[in-house]
């Protein structure tokens, strides 16, 4: 399980990066919310040694029981829908009193980890039908199980990161072209089925689209304001920012116009408070701890090891991707939380385990 490992092959400045980029997030979640601070403080430090412990355990050995990960947030999502807290119409927490802790978080490490897996040991029959009817059934189930509670951005997120793996494990172009082929009009056919819907519907999804559609329209202007809102505090910040926990009467922030400033909208806290100076800082910070994720992964020892951190990569891309979308209104509001920046424990421990994998993945490098 502990293996003697070389110190030149640890990752330090993935560290330095993701802690600078963490601390960044606690300066910002205290300007937006003070009280919830403290508690991202606590994150901070427990996920610390959680990513440090996890990079010095051998992550072949922790793969070998797979299943038993799988089938226990399997359960863990089962729970969710039967007894989980239910807030702002959404039952995505199991609460324990003092914390809520989100097993959606927790699946987004575990599928990767079980895909690394699973793909790794079918490598040679990934092009089969069985195999990819299999795999898709294995994701198909917590994904469901997620959409159910309704989270739809971060089923949209599993299903991309799947997707992504599926890929690197040595999926067919042709394969790939065909399924493209397919699914694209279909999802046009889709799209525009539930624009036509959303005209009818009382579904929080639907409006979101439509709000991001037809902001000015009258109908959807309480949904559409989230995200103009927080385009203008973005746009207010200018160069250098207004200043990390300012009293500027004219702030967005301090008027409470940006809805979920700790969390969904933490980015445009950031663009207003820190100005461009900031946010392309945090921009970079995620773009680095990606790009190192698939350097580390090209001098894995084995498939399982760069899935893994290629899954991790995926991960920081896509949701960083979605939350500054979101953000600056380049698509509708999904609700998922910037990597390492936004508010939630269970979300940045998550992160600090992933990234863990990641760092162990980087002590076992292939032999020349």
């Amino acid at each position: 399980m502990l293996k003697q490992y070389k110190l030149k092959n640890y990752h330090f400045q993935l560290i330095l990066s993701v802690l600078t980029l963490n601390i960044i997030g606690i300066m910002l979640i205290g300007s937006a919310r003070h009280s919830v601070q403290k508690m991202q403080i606590m994150g901070c430090i427990l996920g610390f040694i959680a990513m440090i412990v996890i990079s010095l355990m051998d992550y072949s050995f922790i793969l070998k029981f797979c299943w038993v990960y799988y089938i226990g947030i399997i359960g863990l999502l089962g729970l969710v829908l039967v007894k989980g807290h239910n807030s702002h119409g959404s039952q995505r927490w199991i609460d324990f009193g003092s914390f809520r802790f989100q097993p959606s978080e927790l699946a987004k490490i575990v599928l990767i980890l079980f895909f690394a897996w699973f793909f790794a040991k079918y490598a040679e029959k990934i092009n089969t039908i069985q195999i990819i009817g299999i795999s898709m059934i294995l994701v198909g189930i917590p994904l469901l199980l997620i959409f159910k509670q309704p989270d739809t951005s971060t089923s949209i997120a599993i299903a991309l990161i799947f997707i992504s793996l599926l890929f690197i494990a040595g999926l067919s172009y042709k394969i790939v072209m065909t399924v493209l082929g397919i699914t694209i009009p279909v999802g046009l056919i889709g799209f525009s089925m539930i624009l036509h819907m959303a005209q009818t519907s009382d579904d929080y999804r639907f409006g979101r689209i439509m709000a991001w559609l037809y902001p000015k329209d009258k109908r959807w202007a309480e949904i559409a304001d989230q995200q103009q809102n927080s385009i203008m505090a973005i746009g207010s910040g200018q160069l250098w920012g207004k200043g990390l926990n300012n009293s500027v009467a004219t702030s967005m922030k301090n008027a409470n116009y940006i809805v979920e400033p700790q969390t969904d909208f933490i980015f445009a806290v950031a663009g207003e408070e820190l100005g461009f100076i900031g946010t392309t800082v945090i921009i970079c910070l995620l773009l680095f701890i990606a790009i190192e994720c698939i350097l580390i992964a090209r001098k894995a020892k084995d498939l399982s090891g760069k899935l893994i951190c290629c899954g991790m990569a995926a991960l920081v891309g896509f949701q960083s991707v979605f939350n500054l979308f979101v953000a600056t209104g380049l698509m509708p509001n999904t609700g998922i939380p910037l990597p390492f920046v936004s508010y939630g424990l269970t979300s940045l421990l998550s992160m600090y385990m992933g990234m863990g994998f990641v760092l162990n993945v980087g002590l076992q490098p292939k032999k020349y």
